[in-house]
């Protein structure tokens, strides 16, 4: 009874601690937005020629002739209600664009991660494993030149090579073949809703293009796993409890995997959460190199038509979804380390 009381009470402070970051993430996003060069009224008065009376009756219609005191807290009333204001680009409520275009971003971040996941974790076991030798050597280089390469460089050249010059690649647009029919939106990922409608060639479609644009963002973030999991290995390996299994005459799956990489997973999992957390919110420019349907390629439309409104909802869902992300990793370490409850 005692133990479940400590990790609600765990869970409960870690929630608490993080209002302050969302509040300091609204207000920073709502400064910063106002700052940007540009005039939203005068973008969208009517016509190019509009007169000063015309852009001063657009700028009172949005609100922004009041006090800027005035306008963060009625930002932080609608918020309060649910309320992220209007798109004036696509004229709908911001919240109702971010809720059809987030299973997007999130299926193309999720194929990512476990994209990166199978290439980072057994090259970074095998690079332990042959520590100091041409395999480890090779698997570094393999991660820095991962690192070094922009994802919009790896989105282009994967462009060029696999649909320019082999052809074996759908065109980069949309998520599925505009002449296919969608199958019904259960959950939003078009992969899982093929699936559930069984419609298999809807779900090829979708896997194909979904490909390209994953693996593009699977590269930015296989070098800090396949770093994390060589350094936790050999740190592991390293270890007597290994020692002892070598010289018991465990086999070579049993001592690696088993104990190495079940002990060297922890420091793996906290990478797994950042990097998570850094594809979602840096994908807009894979979603603009493959016309994905992103709430990223949202935002950056918005942003370069001045629309507030979207802007700030976008900053707004990726601070939660960071904190989810990050406040399920603590909570995953009280459950298995006690001693962390206690900090």
């Amino acid at each position: 009874m005692t133990r479940n009381s400590d990790i609600w009470r765990f869970i409960f402070r870690r929630l608490l601690g993080t209002l302050p970051l969302l509040i300091g993430v609204a207000v920073f996003t709502f400064i910063l937005v106002r700052v940007l060069p540009g005039d939203p009224a005068a973008y969208y008065a009517t016509g190019p020629l509009s007169s000063k009376e015309e852009i001063a009756q657009v700028r009172t219609a949005l609100g922004l002739d009041r006090p800027i005191v005035e306008q963060l807290f009625r930002y932080f009333w609608d918020i309060a209600f649910g309320d992220l204001g209007h798109s004036l680009v696509t004229g709908q409520p911001v919240s109702r664009d971010l809720i059809a275009r987030f299973p997007a971003s999130f299926e193309l971040t999720l194929v990512a991660m476990i994209l990166a996941l199978l290439i980072s974790i057994p090259l970074g076991i095998v690079a332990a494993i042959r520590v100091g030798t041409w395999i480890d050597h090779f698997v570094r280089f393999v991660g820095t030149l991962g690192v070094s390469m922009p994802a919009f460089v790896a989105g282009i050249l994967l462009i060029f090579v696999f649909y320019f010059k082999l052809g074996i690649a759908p065109e980069p647009i949309d998520r599925i073949d505009p002449f296919m029919l969608k199958p019904p939106v259960v959950t939003g990922l078009l992969l899982l809703d093929s699936l559930i409608a069984a419609d298999f060639r809807a779900f090829l479609s979708a896997a194909g293009r979904l490909l390209l644009p994953a693996l593009t963002m699977a590269v930015i973030v296989i070098a800090p796993l396949m770093r994390m999991t060589r350094a936790s290995m050999i740190a592991v390996l390293s270890s007597d409890f290994i020692r002892t299994a070598r010289a018991a005459g465990m086999s070579g799956w049993t001592v690696y995997v088993r104990y190495g990489l079940r002990n060297a997973l922890l420091p793996v999992l906290t990478t797994i959460g950042l990097v998570v957390s850094y594809q979602l919110g840096a994908n807009v420019v894979v979603e603009k190199v493959f016309a994905w349907p992103g709430v990223g390629s949202y935002a950056l439309t918005s942003l370069l038509a001045t629309d507030y409104a979207p802007v700030q909802g976008y900053v707004l869902l990726m601070a939660c979804v960071y904190v989810v992300i990050n406040t399920s990793i603590d909570i995953l370490y009280a459950l298995v380390d006690p001693r962390v409850r206690v900090n």
